[in-house]
Order: C-alpha cells, then sequence, then structure tokens
C-alpha cells in the first residue's frame, strides 16, 4: 500500500529516535541493565512524552485516534531499531481485549497506562493449557460480590513489570472445555499473587504466576462471566497483526546488519557479498520481507476498514510468515557472518536469540497452520 506523507514522516521520526538513542549495544546495555531487562522504563517514558505509545487508540480514551497501520509502522521501526519494549506489544495485545468487551472504567485505565508508558500483561496458558486454553483450569469462584481464584498461570509475559493482568479462569465447570471461562482484570501487585521468573534464552520476559486465594471484586470481570472463550477468540487478528508487525521489523534489522556486514568483510581479496552464493542468498531474504511487509499493511489496512472479523485466514497467515521469515533471517545472518554472527559484539547472536519465540507465542505456528488449513476446506 501508499502511506501518506505524514506516515512515512512518522516511521523515519521512530527510526531516528531508536537510532539515536538505542542504535548501539552499549546503548541499549546501560537502558536495560546489560542486557538483563527487556523493558526500559526510561525508553518508554520518552515514547509516551513523544505520544506515539498508543498510536491506534481511541482518542475518546485518551489515545491519537489513528489506525492499526500507523501502529503497525511504529512497531515495525520499533523492533528494527531494538527499543527494548517488548512489553508495549504484550499490552497493545491485551489493550485489544478490554476496548472491544471491557467497562468503560476499565478502558480509560488501561489506555492511560500504555499510552503514559506502563504496561500490562496477560496471563493465558497454564503448565496443562497452551495451545489449547479449553483446559484452563485455574478456578474462580464467587464469594458475595467477589470472586476467589486459586491455581498457576505460566508464560506470561511482562506480569514482573505491569500494573495489570488480563487473566483467563474457569468459573464454571459445567459444560464443555470452553464454557465457563471468564476474563478479569486483576492488579499486578493484589495480594496472594506471587510473580517467579522464567529463566530463558532472553532477557526476563515471561513468569509463572501463583494464585494463593486471591480476591478480585465483581467489576474486575471483563466482559460477561463465562463468555470469555468467545471474547478470546474475536479479535485475535489484531494480536497476530502486532506479533507480525514486530516480526517484519526484526527481520529488516537482521538483513540490514547482514548487508553492513557482507559489503565490509573481505575474503579472498574481495568483499564476500559480491560472491555468488551469497549475494544469492541475501536477494531470497530481501524478497521475502518485501513480501511479508505487502501482506502485513494489506491486513491492516482491512482492519482498519472494519474486516477484523472476516479476515482469520490472513491474519493467521501474517503472524506466521513473517514470524518464520525474522528466524529464517536471524540464522542465515549469524551463519553468513560467520563467527562475528555469533560473537554478542555483533549483534546477531541477540537477534537470532529473540527470533525463537515468536513462532511459539500468540498461537504457534503449528496452529495457524491449522487455522488456514481448515479455512481452505482440509
Amino acid at each position: 500500500m501508499r502511506f501518506s506523507a505524514e506516515q512515512q514522516q512518522f516511521a523515519a521520526a521512530v527510526a531516528a529516535f531508536c537510532d539515536k538513542r538505542c542504535g548501539t549495544l552499549a546503548q541499549r546495555d546501560a537502558v536495560t541493565d546489560g542486557g538483563r531487562l527487556s523493558n526500559s522504563p526510561q525508553l518508554l517514558a520518552e515514547l509516551a512524552r513523544l505520544g506515539w505509545l498508543g498510536v491506534s487508540f481511541p482518542q475518546a480514551y485518551g489515545g491519537a485516534g489513528a489506525g492499526f497501520v500507523d501502529e503497525c509502522l511504529f512497531l515495525e521501526e520499533a523492533f528494527r531499531g531494538l527499543a527494548p519494549i517488548t512489553g508495549y506489544a504484550t499490552g497493545l495485545t491485551a489493550a485489544q481485549t478490554y476496548l472491544r468487551w471491557g467497562t468503560e472504567e476499565q478502558k480509560r485505565t488501561i489506555v492511560a497506562s500504555l499510552c503514559g508508558g506502563g504496561l500490562e500483561a496477560i496471563a493465558l496458558s497454564e503448565p496443562g493449557a497452551g495451545s489449547d486454553l479449553g483446559g484452563v483450569r485455574l478456578k474462580a469462584v464467587r464469594d458475595g460480590d467477589a470472586f476467589v481464584l486459586d491455581g498457576q498461570k505460566t508464560w506470561t509475559s511482562a506480569a514482573h513489570v505491569a500494573t495489570h493482568i488480563l487473566l483467563l479462569a474457569r468459573t464454571d465447570s459445567a459444560g464443555t472445555k470452553h464454557q465457563g471461562l471468564t476474563l478479569f482484570m486483576m492488579p499486578a501487585d493484589v495480594a496472594g499473587l506471587e510473580i517467579r521468573p522464567i529463566e530463558t534464552m532472553e532477557a526476563h520476559t515471561v513468569n509463572d504466576l501463583y494464585l494463593t486465594g486471591v480476591r478480585l471484586p465483581a467489576d474486575s470481570v471483563v466482559g460477561q462471566v463465562g463468555n470469555g472463550w468467545k471474547q478470546l477468540m474475536r479479535g485475535l487478528n489484531v494480536e497476530r497483526l502486532i506479533i507480525a508487525a514486530m516480526s517484519l521489523g526484526a527481520a529488516r534489522r537482521s538483513l540490514d546488519d547482514l548487508l553492513a556486514y557482507v559489503r565490509q568483510r573481505e575474503q579472498f581479496g574481495r568483499t564476500i557479498g559480491s560472491f555468488q552464493a551469497v549475494r544469492h542468498r541475501i536477494a531470497d531474504l530481501a524478497t521475502e520481507i518485501a513480501y511479508c511487509k505487502a501482506f502485513v499493511y494489506d491486513v491492516a489496512d482491512r482492519i482498519d476498514a472494519g474486516e477484523e472479523d472476516a479476515i482469520d485466514r490472513e491474519g493467521a497467515m501474517a503472524k506466521l510468515k513473517c514470524t518464520e521469515v525474522a528466524k529464517h533471517t536471524a540464522l542465515e545472518a549469524m551463519q553468513l557472518m560467520g563467527g562475528y554472527g555469533y560473537a554478542r559484539e555483533y549483534g546477531m547472536e541477540g537477534q537470532v536469540r529473540r527470533a525463537l519465540a515468536p513462532p511459539i507465542y500468540g498461537g504457534a505456528n503449528e496452529i495457524q497452520r491449522e487455522i488456514i488449513g481448515k479455512s481452505l476446506g482440509l
């Protein structure tokens, strides 16, 4: 699609900000405790002051009132620029549920948090329920004007830095496994909640949650009691688009860094980028990324046009393709950069680590393939 002059200027401004504030490894280490944190409160605060966070949120709730094309431009450039703001994308995903199903107070609270540089989390998965969320067992029992929650959640991104956690619990065990599920808006500092970090290949991002007698008022329910499954299933195309745009930016960064390397690295008396074997592999990567970009913004444009609930296949395709291309690009770049691709100084090893999780979270790519296959009548 063709971007307006204002959209092009916005994307360029985000890119320039990232180049200036987190363009080098030393700069990123300085705002992430040497790479141990996946989110920088300092950079989030700066982005909030610029008015770039929540660009797609309605003006009625304090957002900029732009569409998802603009949001994707921000995500693409921010993740191309390696900005340590992964929790923002998680909160942006959670906000879609609040904006569609939440009360006016919930909407204003969440949007104000995200636009102001705060973070929000989502707790869906459990030790026995990942891709099959119908297997959720964490209980929420009605007790007068409140619900009492007991159980465990896992793989909860940003819970340790979030203000609230959008949590899926079982309020009724009768009926099918997809019935009796309810969404709650839970303060991250509520009594009875323990948050434990899960060590992974990346900086601290995900957590286990242990709820023991957590008491939430009835107005913490998001949407309708027992309707959590249907609420989650609607709006997933936006979540998939968010991940796709992030991965598009990551793929572009891997390609940019690879190009910079092969243009200056010499072997056998010539730059390695001049060898056909290298040049052709990079040509394939550039082509894949170009097609991803076109597809991401086509999906974003259709969501802005009100077609969100009619493009399940396209949303799944965007998430599937962009995450796989980002992973492939980072791995190819590491290989073509040789030992330097493995060294932290050059940054590609970090790109590889960050590219491995997106094909798993937000609905594993095996699930996306199922969605696409079924849409084809298979």
